[in-house]
């Protein structure tokens, strides 16, 4: 597997996980160190050296334009039922601006940026919790492996109901904020376990850096493994890399087949899913992407070297599958490296460019689109599978007992001569 290259592409869809608790549905990551600016791209995006640029020239407005925004400015500043300040003003003209021109394209302010960053990065200092807001407070969904929260015993299920002796309240926002910091300070959690509604339980953990490991995987029978890819992160190759390797060692010899489950996969980091996806390829192109601006056009190719050795690979993919998800399973299609099983993916073949802005703020700015090796735009198409299933789109927490997965097992016996029979 190649090493990771020094640009980043993030793919931004729908369901990105995030921090160190999560926004609410994924890993809350915890503060971030600042860091020279830098441009993200999302999506299947990338990583350069692109800084803020107060000097970029400012285009000149019609002056019917700029008298019908200090109108409004005017009216609503006189007007509105609340005062609001022009700074406050400011900022959601310009989330309107942006947000205006397409689903993917925002306004970042520090704290999303900082977010955005940290989703990338597979690492975090916090305390390593997934959790969910409720009505009663903060529920844990799990702790992550090895991991603050596993060791101090909190558990999936678990209601954290005060901060560092603060009640949670209306503000879970604020209590998530509350719960991060830097790596070797202490944080004190107040939790209620479930089904006691009274047994409150006081934790103190001390923060440390966590790792998200966004693969996982086990052998499923002797020779055929399973490799599940919830996100794609900067760590995500190196993950599956050593995911790979331990079902290997399992098996004792070569793998004769693979599943590679990417339902539900929101997207990740661009460069991560090419290079997983050049682990599995010999040679050609993996993604190439069009754009307005030089940078924004560009090629990925595979390099010499097939981890598998050319064991055959069935993937499982369904309209959660989106992004970064969508390039992986698209170079693996195109160049009949895999078959696709189970439902057409979601269609997001777009680009973002995240562009760091004066005073820790950011854009998230469509730059490009992608387009797979064979030349496929996929933007609000996606990509069919090979093999459709029709039934329940329901994703079993244990392989073994997953309907979808025995499928893909079936099709990779069933494969003649090295290639998979497609349907």
């Amino acid at each position: 597997m190649r090493p990771v290259v020094s640009r980043t592409t993030v793919a931004l869809i729908g369901g990105v996980v995030l921090g160190v608790a999560a926004s609410m549905t994924g890993p809350v990551l915890a503060e971030l160190q600042d860091e020279s600016p830098t441009s993200l791209r999302a999506d299947g995006i990338k990583r350069t050296a692109v800084a803020a640029d107060a000097r970029l020239a400012a285009p000149e407005l019609p002056s019917a334009d700029v008298r019908r925004l200090a109108e409004i400015l005017a009216r609503v500043r006189n007007e509105y039922v609340a005062d609001v300040s022009p700074h406050q003003l400011m900022e959601n003209a310009v989330r309107g601006m942006v947000s205006g021109l397409d689903p993917y394209s925002a306004y970042l302010d520090r704290n999303q940026y900082e977010e955005m960053r940290l989703n990338t990065s597979g690492s975090y200092p916090g305390i390593g919790v997934e959790v969910a807001a409720t009505d009663h407070g903060i529920q844990v969904l799990r702790p992550l492996e090895d991991s603050p929260a596993a060791r101090a015993g909190i558990r999936g299920g678990d209601i954290i109901v005060r901060v560092d002796g603060e009640p949670v309240g209306d503000d879970v926002d604020a209590a998530i904020d509350q719960m991060r910091g830097p790596a070797g300070s202490l944080v004190k959690l107040s939790v209620r376990r479930s089904g006691a509604a009274t047994n409150i339980v006081d934790l103190a953990l001390q923060r440390a850096q966590v790792d998200v490991h966004s693969a996982t995987g086990r052998l499923l029978e002797p020779g055929f493994g399973y490799l599940r890819i919830s996100t794609f992160s900067d760590t995500t190759p190196d993950d599956v890399e050593r995911v790979l390797a331990a079902v290997s060692a399992v098996n004792a010899a070569p793998l004769r087949g693979l599943i590679i489950d990417l339902r539900n996969n929101p997207g990740g980091v661009l460069e991560a899913a090419v290079d997983v996806a050049d682990a599995f390829l010999e040679t050609g192109v993996i993604v190439t992407a069009e754009g307005r601006t030089a940078d924004a056009r560009f090629r990925m190719n595979a390099h010499p070297g097939d981890v598998l050795r050319g064991a055959r690979i069935a993937l499982l993919v369904n309209g959660g599958s989106a992004s970064a998800a969508e390039i992986l399973a698209g170079a693996l299609k195109d160049h009949g490296r895999a078959v696709l099983i189970g439902r057409r993916t979601y269609g997001k073949g777009s680009v973002q460019t995240v562009i760091p802005l004066a005073e820790g703020r950011a854009l998230k700015l469509t730059t490009s689109h992608y387009a797979t090796p064979s030349g496929e735009m996929i933007d609000e198409r996606g990509i069919e599978p090979d093999i459709a299933l029709d039934g329940p789109d329901e994703v079993a927490e244990d392989a073994t007992n997953d309907r979808e997965v025995r499928t893909a097992l079936d099709a990779l016996k069933t494969a003649r001569r090295g290639n998979i029979v497609r349907g």
